[in-house]
């Protein structure tokens, strides 16, 4: 029978790194981390072959007093807590005291640091957990560390890392997300001889965000600012029509760490389903401060996770800050409100649900206030008075699809089938969200068969599904009955959807399901009821349209995340026409 027996120092250090150093972005990333906690100011970074050849990372910190260097390569040695209390409430980014004895294990690792002014300092040298190398070494105030030949003597490790250019890229990524994150620190990134990324100290993130994501970033997107008792979300959010194929392009910061939450993620995607296209990515940088005692950084060696101490509340921050500022966004929302008065109930009953008018209706009842309105779009009154309305008075009818506009700053054209389609779906949303939820008796009660984890939450959360329309009865050790829905979900496939439901609340405690398949119903009976392509309006009909486009939340986008309208400024015309030149 094989024994228990103690396993070395440098065991123990090698299956830590399997953990800490997944790859040499996880090394770069640790490295600079320290050098933050050590208030640098200018970190540069140098790698070679993607970093598996040569990692160096150099800082203008506080230092590391020669008499401290050995310990620094120990495992369970840091400067950053002392007690297991403080871990309750971590202000530093790094605190386990794993990172570098993990690297020292599988590299070739030099440290060399000074705390003096006169560059008096030290080198420590350890190849593969062993020191080979101690001694005086001149330096400048701040830290430098070296790492090379990663993975050289655990081969089968170095097999599984990607290309030069894959391992690079993850590097990028890393400095770019810190960069993000610290916005008075400078950055150098090099690769090889070529300075590939040099973001210097600015105060605040404006310039930053603007370094790296670009200016048009900074014009496609709302500024978030929302606070609530004891948490602060800054950043910015991109526009719903600004959007990318994948999801790299999302940034997101708890208290100056960079992670990858669940839960935040949640609330985001959520806020955006509304508005966002099919198959593709919001782009955003968020910034999320709070209290450190309410968070758990230590969860695991990358610290990419962590956890809240009140997920739910963070989730509906997150979610309500997000969701009101996107829905709040339409036609002009910034500019002076149109004068034209419009009949906002716009609505008739038929068979239990409320229908939009159709144009010619709302036409009826529309008051034009403004001087000078006439059938052929603008007068020159109008554009001197700047009583324009944002989406400007109608011109014409394109192919029997768009709609021509003139407001003050030039052409507007809009997919009238689109924009109504937004129109009819806020207020069937509306009209929805103010009855009380209708639930539906089922004739046949649904069984499913579910985890037990899944059946606990059936009995725990009875009144939350109540909530949602649903009442569910719990049958067996791993399965449920289902007796009631939402009389609009009826007809829906119930089994998948309550399992949907469930899975949701057993991972991020909080869900949207039924609410989204609320809404995609809607969403089609709206697709249905809009006025369609090679529909021939009047001028009255086309300028009701814009009036009502002007006061419909998320105006700017159909319910598929389409853009509503566009805007030509005369400007822009101009040059096109080489007027001027």
């Amino acid at each position: 029978m094989a024994r228990i027996r103690k396993l070395s120092d440098f065991v123990a250090n090698q299956i830590a790194a399997g953990e800490v150093v997944e790859r040499p972005a996880s090394i770069v990333k640790e490295l600079i981390e320290n050098s933050l906690d050590a208030g640098a100011h200018l970190i540069k970074i140098s790698v070679d072959q993607g970093g598996v050849k040569r990692i160096a990372v150099q800082d203008d910190g506080v230092g590391i007093p020669a008499d401290d260097l050995r310990l620094a390569v120990s495992r369970f040695a840091t400067s950053k807590i002392t007690r297991a209390e403080d871990l309750d409430g971590v202000h530093t980014m790094g605190f386990r005291g794993e990172a570098l004895a993990s690297v020292a294990s599988v590299a070739r690792l030099a440290i060399t640091s000074s705390v003096s002014a006169r560059g008096a300092g030290a080198i420590l040298a350890i190849e593969g957990g062993t020191e080979t190398r101690f001694a005086p070494a001149a330096h400048p105030v701040g830290t430098t560390v070296s790492v090379e030949d990663l993975f050289f003597n655990t081969p089968a490790r170095r097999k599984f890392l990607k290309s030069e250019r894959t391992e690079f890229g993850h590097v990028n990524d890393v400095v770019r997300r810190l960069g993000l994150a610290y916005g008075d620190v400078g950055f150098e990134l090099i690769r090889g001889d070529r300075n590939v990324e040099r973001l210097p100290a600015k105060r605040g993130f404006t310039m930053r965000v603007e370094n790296l994501l670009g200016p048009d970033f900074l014009t496609q997107s709302k500024p978030v600012d929302a606070k609530t008792d004891g948490m602060h979300l800054h950043g910015w959010v991109g526009l719903p029509t600004y959007t990318r194929s994948q999801s790299r392009h999302q940034y997101f910061f708890v208290n100056g760490r960079s992670v990858k939450d669940l839960l935040v993620g949640h609330a985001v995607r959520q806020a955006y389903r509304d508005v966002m296209f099919h198959g593709r990515y919001p782009v955003f940088v968020l910034y999320l401060d709070l209290d450190p005692e309410n968070i758990d950084v230590n969860v695991h060696p990358t610290k990419h996770e962590i956890r809240f101490r009140e997920s739910r509340r963070v989730h509906d921050f997150v979610f309500g800050s997000l969701n009101r500022l996107l829905s709040d966004s339409r036609p002009g929302k910034d500019l002076a409100p149109t004068s034209v008065t419009l009949h906002k109930s716009g609505y008739s009953t038929r068979g239990g649900y409320q229908n939009p008018m159709s144009l010619s209706q709302l036409v009826a009842d529309i008051k034009p206030a403004v001087v000078g309105l006439g059938t052929h779009g603008v007068s020159a009154q109008n554009n001197q008075s700047g009583e324009i309305p944002p989406l400007g008075y109608a011109l014409a009818q394109l192919h029997g699809i768009y709609v021509l506009s003139q407001n003050a700053e030039g052409l507007v054209v809009v997919d009238m089938h689109a924009a109504h389609e937004r129109i009819t779906y806020e207020k069937l949303k509306a009209d929805h969200s103010a009855q009380a939820l209708a639930r539906q008796r089922l004739l046949v009660p649904v069984a499913c068969d579910v985890t037990p984890v899944e059946a606990d939450l059936v009995e725990e959360q009875a009144q939350a599904l109540s909530d949602f329309g649903l009442i569910i009865e719990r049958s067996g050790v791993n399965s449920i009955v289902i007796r009631e829905v939402p009389a609009l979900l009826a007809d829906s496939d119930i089994e998948n959807m309550v399992l949907d439901l469930l899975g949701e609340l057993s991972e991020v405690g909080t869900s949207d399901v039924i609410k989204a398949k609320a809404e995609e119903l809607l969403a089609n009976m709206a697709c249905h009821a809009s006025v369609r392509a090679n529909r021939r309006l009047s001028i009255p009909e086309m300028n009701a349209l814009l009036r009502e486009m002007e006061i419909t939340p998320n105006a700017g986008q159909c319910n598929h995340g389409r853009p509503t309208f566009m805007v030509q400024s005369l400007s822009e015309f101009d040059q096109l026409f080489l007027r001027g030149q």
